[in-house]
């Protein structure tokens, strides 16, 4: 099942798309706004949930943002999320994991964020990690 063109179902806790993955300035994972908040509705809008949408990008998981100025089809990660990565002359096009919405909700626990939008953005640069090192969750 396709969902949104740029995910499909892929298992129980993820969905898997191809985005283009590139640095960005400043401290949080983000996607182009509009493509953001079709996603999230699909997907994340289930009894009125405000959580970010949380991917995951080789073994590092991280909440996701909506931003006018990324391009469509874009992931732009901080720096030190792409230093974490395997992405190589970025941009790059990359397969990446959307948490569905009961995963993320996990996720974003497991850092205090409870699916707080807010509270999800303090721990952009390392969830599921103390010390900003991949989980692999």
């Amino acid at each position: 099942m396709l969902l949104y063109s740029m995910f499909e179902a892929f298992s129980g806790s993820y969905y898997l798309g191809r985005l283009y993955v590139e640095p960005r300035n400043g401290t949080e994972p983000a996607m182009s706004r509009r493509q953001y908040e079709t996603v999230h509705r699909q997907l994340y809008d289930v009894d009125g949930n405000d959580q970010p949408l949380v991917m995951k990008l080789d073994q590092r998981h991280f909440p996701v943002t909506g931003v006018e100025s990324v391009p469509a089809d874009t992931l732009a990660v901080p720096p030190e999320i792409l230093s974490d990565s395997r992405v190589e002359n970025p941009p790059s096009l990359r397969e990446v994991l959307l948490a569905t919405a009961d995963r993320a909700d996990q996720l974003l626990s497991l850092t205090g964020g409870g699916g707080r939008p807010e509270a999800a953005s303090e721990q952009s640069a390392g969830l599921g990690s103390n010390d900003g090192r991949p989980t692999g969750i």
